[in-house]
């Protein structure tokens, strides 16, 4: 996504953006282990960890690592800096979604429904 729309793109990408608002559920101070995050979410352990390392270089989530070999437990927590990004990425989102529906670039009238879009677990077809 553009730098220019004000959307964070350490934020933007998919898979960081479903760990950061995993992680924002949580209470300030609450944490998921690695293995609990990577099983709400569906990612390999492979590719948790490189979203995880681009959220931590960001300063947006916290890795603590206890223990060693099989009692090794790797905690995820969102920093508090993590928090007002999500914030401000979804305050820039609503917004891009206002005016798209206020100054009429949205094809759709506002309030209503795209009759072109599948909704999920529903077959294509016509309704």
């Amino acid at each position: 996504m553009p730098a220019e729309t004000g959307l964070d793109p350490v934020i933007h990408a998919p898979a960081r953006l479903r760990v950061v608002v995993t992680l924002a559920t949580l209470r300030d101070g609450d944490n998921l282990s690695f293995t609990r995050l990577q099983e709400l979410l569906g990612l390999t352990p492979g590719n948790l960890i490189t979203h995880l390392r681009k959220l931590e270089d960001a300063g947006y989530v916290t890795t603590v690592k206890s223990g060693s070999g099989v009692n090794a437990r790797t905690s995820v927590s969102l920093s508090r800096v993590g928090r007002k990004a999500l914030d401000s990425y979804t305050a820039v989102l609503r917004q891009l979604l206002d005016s798209a529906s206020t100054n009429g670039t949205s094809p759709h009238p506002p309030g209503t429904a795209n009759p072109d879009r599948i909704s999920p677990g529903l077959p294509p077809g016509p309704r």
